[in-house]
């Protein structure tokens, strides 16, 4: 499989509709949840995970498909909170190259992070398996976490410590158990919810997709990792051909409402604080009080699309006495700050 538009045949993502007619139909994945598209929905519940948490007894069988790295999850892990219960099945990743980090495949508002993992489970009220539910409307949920290049996360660690025994093709190498759930955000009830499709051949649209609004973090030798080791060809090949830039592009969103389980300012919702830094929050930070109120800001205040959120709705609160007053000041003489208030 190419994801590059570049190759002629069958092979190249811009291709694939013609060996695989549902990659060129309606409603496929991934999309750009664009401000636009997003709807609330207060329905929605915090996703629940179950015996996420595996003892390092649990054996797990970690393999190069040619297009992925793809880790095999235990039957005993699933999610609740949502109309079926889905039972884990693997886990897998798309990611840039070492020149253009940008790799995954969903987008909020245009924004492309480094990587992307995707956790798979299938309906096992109403299917056997992962191979009877896959082409089923209502057959597969998958959770999104979309990844950043920053600070080094050790629950990666756990299975990147084993990549060149997957260096290539159909290679795999098995990984101690250990706790899955520390790969996903620390808020599960924050989310994009859609229905859309598997983002590679045959692009079946059988998935409920959550994709969570809080992204995790790799460090830069992490990611490298990904990006520079492994290989889509077999070990005996004798052209490598290098695995990166393994994502698909965004899709039409095809009429398709994104439903969110929060609320935010200028992000298409309301009530809500803005705060609007300089382009890409690029402060100038050159004394220790600047410091500490950016890192204030960073830990109170919602990221999205160049803009910092403080949300009435979750409920924060922030007193607009004499101390607010200053706050307000001292931002707009340090910061070059627009406040914009619902």
């Amino acid at each position: 499989m190419i994801y590059t538009d570049a190759v002629a045949g069958p092979d190249g993502q811009h291709h694939w509709s013609k060996q695989y007619p549902y990659c060129g139909a309606a409603f496929q994945s991934p999309v750009d949840f664009m401000p636009e598209l997003l709807r609330f929905n207060s329905t929605l519940r915090p996703i629940e995970v179950h015996n996420y948490n595996l003892s390092p007894s649990e054996q797990l069988t970690l393999r190069n498909s040619g297009h992925s790295i793809q880790m095999s999850l235990p039957p005993k892990m699933y999610i609740s909170s949502l109309p079926y219960r889905y039972t884990a099945a693997q886990l897998h990743f798309h990611w840039g190259t070492s020149i253009t980090p940008a790799g995954s495949e969903h987008m909020v508002n245009t924004k492309q992070y480094a990587a992307e993992m995707h956790v798979v489970h299938f309906n096992s009220d109403k299917y056997s398996n992962m191979a009877m539910a896959i082409d089923k409307s209502d057959g597969l949920a998958v959770l999104g976490v979309l990844i950043e290049i920053g600070e080094f996360n050790p629950a990666f660690e756990q299975f990147l410590m084993f990549i060149n025994g997957v260096k290539y093709r159909n290679q795999r190498v098995r990984v101690p158990g250990f706790n899955i759930r520390a790969l996903l955000p620390a808020r599960l009830d924050e989310y994009y919810r859609y229905d859309g499709s598997l983002t590679t051949p045959p692009c079946y649209p059988s998935v409920l997709w959550t994709v969570f609004r809080d992204h995790v973090t790799i460090s830069h030798k992490q990611f490298m990792t990904l990006a520079t080791s492994l290989y889509s060809s077999h070990a005996q090949d004798s052209v490598p051909l290098p695995m990166n830039g393994n994502f698909r592009k965004t899709q039409p969103a095809d009429s398709r409402v994104i439903l969110v389980s929060f609320k935010e300012g200028k992000c298409g919702l309301q009530n809500g604080l803005a705060l609007l830094l300089e382009h890409e929050c690029k402060v100038h930070i050159n004394d220790l009080a600047s410091a500490l109120l950016y890192t204030w800001l960073k830990d109170r205040f919602r990221w999205c699309g160049g803009i910092f959120f403080f949300c009435k709705t979750h409920g924060c609160h922030i007193d607009f006495g004499l101390y607010g007053y200053h706050l307000l000041t001292y931002l707009m003489m340090s910061f070059s700050v627009i406040f914009i208030v619902d």
